[in-house]
């Protein structure tokens, strides 16, 4: 078991930019929770991370949500409004009886499916052109 603790993760910017998001404890469902802090509280990105166990199976759950915030001018007043939030989902789902190593590659895997080097996935997540 890890000690939580900030989570430094770069996004995928030309020049590359580092994000940090600290520990906000958990919420009502013993989910832990970590939010990049912005100006506007309501607009923070957050990750959220939880480890399930049942019928002899683990389900480590992520969740990232980042929303946008742009500021909304009415009759001369300015406030900070979200206009969209992404959101992206990691699901896995680990028999009992698996080994580390089966964990690693199944992991890797992914992650590496998801490089930019992988142009038919890329191209559907991110340019969200679907495969034919």
């Amino acid at each position: 078991m890890s000690a939580r603790s900030n989570l430094v993760i770069n996004d995928r910017a030309v020049a590359p930019v580092t994000h940090t998001y600290s520990p906000d404890g958990d919420d009502a469902n013993g989910v832990h929770v970590f939010s990049e802090k912005t100006a506007v509280p309501a607009g923070n990105p957050r990750f959220t991370a939880r480890l399930s166990y049942s019928n002899g199976r683990y389900k480590p759950q992520l969740r990232l949500s980042i929303p946008i915030v742009q500021t909304q001018v009415i009759n001369g007043v300015s406030s900070p409004v979200i206009v969209r939030t992404a959101y992206i989902e990691f699901n896995a789902n680990f028999d009992a009886l698996s080994t580390d190593q089966e964990r690693k590659d199944a992991v890797g895997l992914m992650v590496n499916a998801l490089a930019a080097s992988q142009t038919q996935i890329n191209d559907m997540v991110v340019g969200l052109s679907d495969i034919y």
